[in-house]
């Protein structure tokens, strides 16, 4: 969601603040701004995209060494310059990432010493907050922990003033933010791929922290003022990792990284002659051996992920899994049991309503907790027990693609390792597991080679106001994936459903007009399936057929089938994911739509 990038340098700071926003551009924003020092406070805001705010800011000449930067995703009032960051208070500006739960109550007491507000956001109350602390005296960085003091939600904050041009201040609570080091220049920003263009050495700050940034160094303080360390880290990534390169969009370029996405995943097992449960800490396997069940908590695409590893673990490990909603699970009264394991997925770790179903998990009893993430200093990452870290390297298209099957390879390994522990898997049918884990990124690369074929479907869906996905077992949970994404970033409506559920009200809305995805491998249910599909036929139905090479359908009148490889066994879902990724985004293409940023949604949703 929204962006932050702020910088304190001795050359002007502007084009570092704009290149920021650009690569944040992908969290999804609906408007953008910057502010600078420069003998005094200046600020330029745009509800278009950043390439405006920077031909703004161009035009009216902006530059300065010490400014903060933003862009918005609209959550208290609608997106207008008037709402978007920086907001203002006196020669004070403030940036701002979450939402501030007793704005409120703040805001009516400010009014009452004689503020006045310009916007409609919870923003505003920071930014007037630290002002009157600097009234009563105090510097910046004391009046800003004093406001943070007062504010109840998440946030993460960048604040500039005009009376104090040498240094920054940024906080954090329950948002994401970090600070750069430079040489003889700071930064701070909520995304690593902000700062990669200036420096490698990254900060990441905990729950709590305000900080002091200045040209010269920093100093980091928790919520009670008490001066504390937090460890540097150098970043793996590299700028090259953020741009585009030859493909035309993020999303498409993420499709086509997944056989190397998912070889990095699995680098570790598919040379072993097992499956380590320290894959997934230290402690892994002495947890693994206490729990009885699995309870998987995640939003949206990691939510499917997690629908899938139900059928794995259940079926490869033979112990109960639950999978919940995140934003679903912690407003219902649950049964808890100590000895689950309560797996959370995301591919951000700054998901909110993942963290904040963990936060509840352990405070009902859940003693033990897997993230399986791909972001090593998020914060569902600092506060599981146990953590495997995908290896799908920066997401930035907002439909999830590599993360998705990075995910699902974690999720196998998973299964495999509570099914050997339990012994439920001898050392041969391992083997034969972990030979066609070997095998996996060559079978997508395979697979990927459908995409001429589903450019003609797409042309066809792209004239399509809605769209039928049908699924049974295990590649049920694909077929809402593949529903999910004709949604995101096509916008095309479109329902999946077990087909086995098509004459319990779905078949209403077929008829000539309804495209129908059906996803086809030769498994055990492949027989049931095709009982499905002639009902879809029978009612004029047209029928659109992701099958294994070795699947007996045939093409005809309605029928159009594109196969894909030979049955690959338990990770046949993975394979299954890539032509409806592709379905997605050609159908996207041709509908002219914004592919990397679809309207209204947030890459990484911070807010709940």
């Amino acid at each position: 969601m929204c962006g932050i990038v702020g910088a304190i340098a001795r050359r002007n700071v502007v084009p570092v603040l704009l290149e920021g926003l650009r690569r944040l551009e992908y969290r999804g924003y609906d408007s953008a701004g910057v502010a600078v020092l420069n003998g005094g406070l200046r600020r330029v805001r745009s509800t278009g995209r950043v390439a405006e705010l920077a031909a703004l800011v161009d035009r009216e000449g902006l530059s300065g060494c010490v400014g903060i930067a933003h862009t918005r995703w609209a959550t208290h009032g609608a997106p207008s310059e008037k709402n978007a960051h920086p907001h203002v208070s006196g020669g004070i500006a403030v940036v701002h990432n979450g939402i501030i739960e007793n704005h409120d109550a703040i805001r009516g007491r400010l009014k009452a010493q004689g503020y006045r507000f310009d916007s409609d956001t919870d923003t505003e109350v920071i930014a007037h907050l630290i002002h009157a602390g600097v009234r009563r005296g105090r510097e910046l960085f004391e009046a800003a922990r004093e406001a943070v003091a007062e504010l109840k939600g998440a946030y993460a904050i960048a604040v500039v003033a005009e009376q104090e041009p040498g240094r920054m201040v940024v906080a954090r609570m329950g948002a994401p933010l970090l600070l750069g080091l430079g040489d003889g220049e700071n930064f701070a920003a909520s995304d690593v791929s902000a700062l990669l263009q200036v420096t490698q050495k990254m900060i990441y700050l905990e729950e709590g922290d305000i900080v002091d940034v200045r040209l010269d160094g920093y100093r980091i303080v928790d919520p009670q003022g008490r001066a504390v360390v937090r460890a540097v880290h150098r970043s793996q990534l590299s700028a090259t990792a953020v741009e585009l390169g030859p493909y035309r969009h993020f999303m498409q370029k993420e499709i086509f990284e997944q056989p190397g996405a998912v070889a990095n995943t699995l680098e570790m097992v598919v040379n072993a002659r097992s499956v380590s449960p320290q894959l997934f800490g230290v402690e892994a396997e002495e947890v693994l051996r206490a729990i009885d069940s699995v309870l998987i908590l995640a939003c949206g695409t990691s939510f499917h992920a997690g629908m899938v590893a139900r059928y794995w673990i259940e079926a490869i490990a033979g112990i109960p899994c639950n999978v919940e909603v995140a934003s679903e699970y912690r407003y219902r009264v649950s049964v808890p049991n100590p000895k689950a394991l309560v797996v959370t997925v995301s591919q951000s770790g700054e998901t909110a309503d993942t963290i904040a179903a963990l936060g509840h998990a352990k405070s009902v009893g859940h003693r033990h907790c897997l993230t399986i993430c791909n972001v090593p200093e998020s914060a569902l990452v600092r506060q599981s027990g146990l953590r495997f870290l995908t290896r799908a390297g920066p997401e930035i298209g907002v439909a999830s693609t590599k993360a998705f099957t990075t995910q699902l390879a974690a999720l196998v390994l998973l299964a495999v390792v509570l099914a050997r522990l339990r012994d439920r898997l001898d050392t041969a049918r391992e083997q034969e597991l972990i030979v066609a884990l070997r095998h996996l990124p060559a079978a997508l690369s395979h697979v990927l080679e459908v995409e001429q074929r589903i450019k003609a479907w797409a042309e066809k869906f792209a004239e399509r106001r809605h769209a039928l996905f049908l699924g049974r077992g295990i590649h049920y949970p694909i077929a809402m994936e593949g529903a999910l994404k004709l949604k995101e970033i096509a916008y095309i409506h479109a329902e999946a459903y077990p087909a086995g559920e098509l004459k319990h009200g779905p078949l209403a809305l077929v008829d000539a007009d309804m495209p129908v995805v059906a996803i086809a491998p030769r498994d055990a249910l492949l027989e049931k399936l095709k009982s499905n599909l002639q009902e879809v036929r029978a009612r004029g139905g047209e029928l659109h057929v992701i099958a294994d090479q070795d699947t007996r359908i045939e093409e005809g009148d309605g029928v159009h089938v594109i196969r894909i490889t030979d049955h690959a066994g338990v990770l046949s879902p993975i394979l299954h994911t890539i032509p409806l990724q592709l379905l997605a985004y050609h159908a996207a293409l041709q509908r002219g739509t914004d592919v990397d940023k679809p309207r209204n949604l947030a890459k990484s949703v911070t807010v709940e």
